[in-house]
């Protein structure tokens, strides 16, 4: 079985372990903090529960993303594959469900986010149609 082979499915609270660390071990392009911690993640869990995937290979999660859509836009959050699976479209099907799933709940545009740095992640969202935006991104903690 081919890592292509793996069953992409709606995340669960029980991957929850499986999925904190893959994102751990993801590499520098996944930046865990605050708000990555397990209440908060429950939180956007409930929000979106069909927006968060995980793809799955012989009962192990071997890939997830998860997606969140406030009624106007669309944001991609932690999109990671396992370094054994990578650069054989499990990426590509975790993001097409992901679109797919956005669409269908109405949203018409959505925003992923990018270090500069993350040459690799950049130019494999532009190969799935993803455009570099020109803009200044702000945040500010609030609690």
């Amino acid at each position: 079985m081919s890592p292509g082979d793996a069953r992409i499915r709606t995340f669960v609270w029980d991957d929850w372990p499986k999925v904190r660390a893959l994102w751990q071990n993801a590499g520098p392009g996944i930046h865990l903090g605050p708000s990555d911690a397990p209440d908060e993640i429950r939180k956007k869990w409930r929000r979106d529960p069909e927006l968060f995937l995980v793809a799955e290979r012989d009962g192990e999660i071997v890939g997830a993303v998860m997606g969140g859509f406030d009624g106007r836009r669309g944001l991609v959050y932690h999109l990671a594959v396992a370094p054994e699976h990578r650069r054989r479209g499990l990426g590509r099907r975790l993001m097409a469900e992901l679109e797919r799933r956005m669409a269908a709940a109405g949203c018409l545009k959505s925003y992923l986010l990018a270090t500069p740095d993350n040459r690799e992640a950049v130019e494999f969202y532009r190969r799935l149609g993803w455009e570099v935006m020109d803009m200044v991104l702000l945040g500010k903690e609030l609690q």
